[in-house]
């Protein structure tokens, strides 16, 4: 299945505290706890016949452009979202110092536990 990843939106179900992504009445998604000042990701899933085609970096680039927007700090439990700022520089400054320290000495796993 090809997708055209500008084609699909991303909401946030700030009730379910979720990014999603509907594709062919599929669902992928990003979970998190929202607390005053830090957004906590979770766990990432995208449906097996939809991975390894770009979803999953589309759901944690809008979680990170949301926290940017909304000046909250990133604690990055989903080992997903924890590898994607560890290779994008432009969301470390998300990420307290002491995590980002963690998050850059690791080359796998997850961070803040």
């Amino acid at each position: 299945m090809d997708l055209n990843l500008d084609s699909i939106t991303v909401t946030n179900n700030e009730e379910g505290q979720r990014f999603e992504a509907q594709v062919d009445g599929l669902r992928a998604l990003l979970t998190y706890r929202r607390f005053p000042d830090r957004i906590v990701f979770d766990h990432i899933e995208v449906p097996p016949i939809l991975e390894s085609k770009g979803l999953a970096t589309k759901l944690a680039r809008t979680g990170l452009d949301f926290a940017r927007a909304n000046h909250f700090r990133v604690v990055p439990l989903c080992p997903y979202v924890a590898a994607f700022i560890r290779k994008h520089a432009e969301y470390h400054d998300l990420v307290s110092a002491e995590d980002l320290q963690k998050l850059l000495a690791r080359s796998g796993g997850t961070i803040g536990r």
